[in-house]
């Protein structure tokens, strides 16, 4: 497969805090990346080193193998998309306004196309079309969370950053968004890369789990490898309970329901993919 992210010798301090030391990581293209640990680990430093949000201290960060300084850094973050904790939507634009934000920038004068797109990732986030003249004030936390992720996609990315995208909904609305997360990575095929603290979450949604902390990488793997063979006691103490509740013996970890995710991602290498970009 393609390698579409590469850290190479990165190292990130905030002061004298080392976020992230001498790290290195290849990402292939359509994966879907979640990133979990110990708070302060590096997962939020890794994440918007991608975009440039983050400038590292030393090493490099290549995209589809160019080094990402040497791009024009605005042009860069329009074609990755991003969605954060809580949707921080424009609260005086519609959801229609907000979601053609970055295609108006990008589509120039053509609004015909832009109309499309806020109609083709509207319909994919689950988002009825008569919502498009409501603002922020009037959407419930789930829908904002929706309009967040179609302002995200609506310039067709090859890569989503997500960080901790479902922390500031309840729970239901959580699950439900992360089933729609799924349905949306099916039909698309981008490549996510998607920040929680939370591992059941990591092992519920990623293809790969890469397991963070105090800056270095523990275990990056398929789930049902994170549950069955955890790399160090760091990733077996994190991922205890979740082996608890498989229950399951170890020889059939592999058959626990967190490795749905990876399965789904295998058939899709496999010619199932349904690519709506």
């Amino acid at each position: 497969m393609q390698t579409i992210i590469e850290f190479q010798h990165v190292q990130k301090r905030y002061g004298d805090k080392v976020a992230l030391d001498d790290f290195n990581l290849l990402i292939e293209k359509g994966e879907f990346v979640t990133i979990v640990g110990s708070s302060g680990c590096g997962k939020t430093t890794a994440l918007k080193l991608v975009n440039s949000l983050l400038v590292p201290d030393a090493g490099k960060i290549l995209i589809k193998g160019e080094d990402i300084r040497e791009k024009d850094q605005t042009q860069l973050r329009r074609k990755i998309g991003y969605a954060i904790q809580g949707s921080v939507l424009f609260p005086h634009m519609t959801v229609e306004q907000n979601i053609s934000y970055v295609p108006n920038l990008l589509n120039r004068k053509n609004r015909q196309k832009t109309r499309e797109a806020v109609d083709k990732w509207m319909k994919i986030v689950g988002l009825e079309a008569e919502m498009k003249e409501r603002y922020p004030a009037q959407l419930s936390g789930g829908q904002q969370q929706r309009v967040g992720i179609a302002r995200a996609l609506a310039a067709s990315p090859e890569i989503l950053l997500m960080d901790e995208p479902f922390g500031a909904v309840d729970e239901i609305t959580r699950a439900q968004l992360q089933t729609e997360l799924q349905r949306i990575y099916r039909q698309t095929g981008i490549t996510v890369l998607f920040v929680t603290h939370d591992i059941s979450e990591a092992l519920k949604l990623g293809t790969k789990v890469l397991v963070m902390d105090r800056g270095e990488i523990q275990q990056y793997a398929p789930p049902q490898e994170i549950l069955s063979h955890p790399a160090t006691e760091f990733v077996r103490k994190l991922s205890e309970q979740q082996r608890r509740i498989c229950r399951l013996p170890e020889e059939r970890l592999r058959d626990c329901e967190y490795s749905t995710a990876a399965c789904a991602h295998a058939s899709l290498e496999g010619g199932n993919r349904d690519d709506t970009q």
